[in-house]
């Protein structure tokens, strides 16, 4: 049976690197997998990570370029995959950034915590995925990932874990910001429910995932969320891997969880 491609856009590191290893381990199918990395020298890094923990896969790995800033770097990342494929398979979003340590490290300001944050985790998304849709489309079996964060709207409502109670007072001590990356993942809800709705009639199976509060090298701030509980990035990895190979098939349009209750 032929490969499986997908492509995992940030996927030189945290739960993207994860979810590539998750798949090359898989014992379900074969995959060819396109691992997106805005830097050339981390992706060839991970690149070698991978050959090394999992030397015996018969699944295959290679290193994409990709930068979601960047529409020539979407552009000709499409014609790379489009020159040696006729189709895709899978595309998982799961590049993202935070810039809300970079705003209390005063590196940037309020405002550029958050468009940065939107540019790469909601336009950047959008784009990307706009771009390679041609390619998804000619799929048997077409699934469209978006990796989401602490941030549906429900959620924040009952707890607004992992920021602590703030007392009284202005301006407010916040050692733990999260707020500009929050946003502009609840923003990515929206997005993934308007691809829903675009594709439902092509066939192609489309979720929100929430991986959990898992340690990641995202906003600098790794040790930080193992002192608060995080867990490994490997947890999101086969979850991901888990929703890609038909786990969740009956929660199509929804946000799913790792525990295994859609969200909405």
């Amino acid at each position: 049976m032929a490969s499986k491609i997908v492509l995992v856009t940030g996927a030189n590191n945290g739960i993207g690197y994860e979810t590539v290893k998750a798949l090359l381990q898989s014992t379900k199918a074969t995959y060819h997998i396109f691992l997106g990395s805005r830097s050339l020298e981390k992706g060839k890094k991970a690149l070698e990570a991978l050959n090394t923990e999992v030397p015996n896969t018969k699944s295959s790995v290679e290193l994409l370029q990709l930068d979601l800033t960047d529409d020539a770097s979407i552009e000709t990342a499409y014609e790379t995959v489009r020159n040696s494929h006729d189709h895709i398979d899978t595309l998982v979003n799961n590049a993202g950034a935070s810039f809300d340590g970079e705003f209390l490290a005063g590196r940037v300001s309020l405002r550029e915590c958050f468009t940065k944050a939107y540019d790469v985790n909601v336009a950047g998304t959008h784009v990307l995925t706009y771009t390679f849709i041609p390619l998804l489309l000619k799929s048997a079996d077409p699934r469209l990932v978006f990796v989401a964060g602490l941030s549906q709207i429900t959620q924040a409502a009952e707890s607004y874990f992992p920021t602590p109670p703030l007392p009284a007072g202005w301006p407010k001590n916040v050692d733990f910001e999260t707020i500009g990356y929050r946003c502009s993942k609840t923003a990515l809800n929206m997005l993934m429910l308007d691809w829903n709705h675009k594709l439902k009639a092509d066939g192609v199976k489309v979720w929100g995932a929430g991986p959990g509060f898992l340690a990641t090298g995202l906003g600098g701030l790794t040790e930080k969320i193992r002192e608060m509980g995080g867990g490994h990035p490997s947890i999101g990895g086969d979850f991901i891997k888990d929703v890609v190979e038909g786990v969740r098939d009956s929660d199509v349009g929804k946000l799913v969880q790792k525990d295994g209750i859609p969200a909405w």
